[in-house]
């Protein structure tokens, strides 16, 4: 075997495709659970084109920590940023271009670090942390159930400069909660304190005691998600998983890059004078520079981590921690299609596809009794496989992992389609069209161009590189030479002439637009 593992093209082009394609149906679902879609199918295909079978028995995990890692970022407002781009005022083009970078950044920075940590944790800190996520999933569902309509049904205001205050007050007490249960603060749970407590620490800083304002009067989310990235970037360092941090970093810059570049490029790709969803082409753009982000981010760690296997505790050993394996497959399966396809019922019933009682249930009841169905399905034949194989099943860890990949990419495909089908425009070949091509190219690659098991060219000295200074050099000039870049080449084509294809938006100066922001 070949003691060096050199990545092949088709492991970036595998990348770049899947996010590619879970970003452009992330545009439909929208916010932190759309955002799971590229996350995921994007941290599976990491794992499968790596050659590595360390990496292989752990596609579950990648596809899980990838969802919830590039979830964050769905919470941040930045339409109108793009619409800054389009200004034609200058100081507007340059704050757009700027934002977009930072707003990308902030995006992608926990995408790699959520997929590399899938990568190099040891399987103690991966069981530690499904008992915590798995309460503050709860919170959030009652948040939405009792908690917050409890709140304003005693006069309080939830709208806090339109922030997402409440969850990670919520994801606090949910950690508090673990330690006081286990009697400890284990790091996995210290990693959940760590981006909820930053979150308040970026919001309250940022926010409340500088009064910046990146899109008023949108959302300030982005403070908050400036201080959860920096608590997961310090706590990962603290806890000997730097190597995640790093490649939060490389992807966040890269990231951050190309979020702002799909921007520029799309302000050229118009001048073209074609009528179609430029919006979406550049959603697509967008998925496909975070794809190539993700997979430079995880090459080092493909080419010369040690073998995950070698980090886990002995079977036995220890006290009782539960399967993360197991957990993260039925997340991926049930959690991640039931978050988004719910929402297609809202969209049926607005195009009078379905009627919205049927036999005294409301039409998003039968939804949720299919769902439920399909759920008792799954977890009886995941019991029936465990003690004794079921036979479509594939006995290679790799298998399984192509296997996990190609149902939940068709069944995400498939169910965005059923979702925009009742109201079908022929702008939509842009965006359904070109995806289904995706998704077929997806398949194509990831199933046939999967590289043999080769060895790592494990380097013990990898931990010890000097790489935070050195990577922050690198990204800040990097980003501020493409920024330049983006600004100089719109200004060059439209100077101060509004481009069009949104609302026109000024940040400074008299002619400000909506620059008063809310707070109540």
């Amino acid at each position: 075997m070949n003691p060096t593992l050199a990545l092949a093209p088709q492991y970036y082009l595998a990348a770049a495709l899947s996010l590619w394609l879970g970003w452009g149906i992330r545009g439909n679902y929208g916010h932190e659970y759309g955002a799971m879609i590229p996350g995921a199918l994007a941290g599976l295909a990491v794992a499968l084109m790596s050659g590595r079978p360390d990496w292989h028995r752990r596609a579950a995990e990648f596809a899980w920590l990838g969802a919830l890692g590039w979830s964050f970022g769905g919470s941040i407002s930045y339409m109108k940023v793009v619409a800054y781009t389009h200004s034609g005022h200058s100081p507007s083009v340059l704050y757009g271009f700027a934002c977009l970078f930072v707003i990308g950044f902030l995006w992608a920075a926990p995408g790699g670090m959520g997929t590399a940590l899938a990568a190099i944790a040891p399987r103690r800190f991966l069981a530690d942390l499904v008992l915590p996520m798995s309460l503050v999933f709860v919170l959030w569902w009652l948040q939405g159930l009792a908690i917050a309509p409890g709140l304003r049904s005693v006069g309080v205001d939830l709208f806090w400069f339109d922030t997402d205050w409440l969850a990670a007050s919520l994801a606090i007490a949910a950690g508090l909660a673990v330690v006081a249960l286990r009697r400890r603060l284990d790091a996995a749970t210290g990693l959940v304190l760590s981006m909820a407590i930053g979150w308040w620490l970026g919001f309250g800083v940022l926010v409340l005691g500088l009064d910046l304002h990146m899109t008023p009067p949108r959302g300030d989310n982005w403070a908050g998600c400036s201080g959860l990235v920096l608590g997961a970037l310090v706590w990962l360092g603290r806890c000997g998983l730097g190597q995640a941090a790093r490649a939060g970093l490389i992807c966040g810059f890269i990231g951050g890059i190309g979020f702002a570049a799909a921007s520029m490029l799309k302000l050229i790709e118009v001048t073209s004078g074609f009528d179609t969803n430029w919006h979406s082409i550049l959603e697509q753009t967008t998925g496909a520079f975070n794809g190539l982000a993700l997979a430079i981010a995880m090459a080092t760690l493909a080419r010369f981590a040690p073998p995950s296997d070698e980090l886990d505790a002995p079977p036995g050993t220890g006290r009782y921690r539960p399967d993360a394996g197991q957990f993260a497959l039925g997340f991926v399966v049930l959690a991640i299609p039931y978050l988004n396809l719910r929402k297609n019922v809202e969209q049926w019933l607005r195009s009078h596809a379905v009627p919205e009682t049927m036999g005294g249930l409301s039409a998003g009841a039968w939804f949720d009794l299919g769902a439920l169905l399909v759920a008792l399905t799954f977890l009886a034949l995941m019991v029936r496989h465990r003690r004794r194989p079921i036979a479509v099943v594939p006995a290679s860890p790799l298998g399984r992992g192509q296997l996990l990949y190609v149902v939940l990419l068709w069944w995400i495909v498939a169910g965005n389609f059923d979702r925009i089908v009742v109201a079908f425009t022929p702008q939509r070949l842009v965006t359904e069209g070109v995806l289904h091509a995706v998704a077929l190219a997806c398949t194509l690659v990831v199933l046939g161009w999967s590289p043999a098991a080769r060895e790592v060219a494990f380097d013990p000295a990898i931990e010890g590189r000097p790489w935070l200074a050195r990577t922050l050099a690198a990204g800040v000039v990097a980003a501020a030479l493409a920024i330049a870049l983006d600004w100089g080449v719109v200004r060059a084509i439209y100077g101060d002439r509004f481009a069009g294809h949104s609302t026109r938006e000024i940040r400074f100066g008299p002619e400000a637009t909506n620059s008063r922001v809310k707070h109540r």
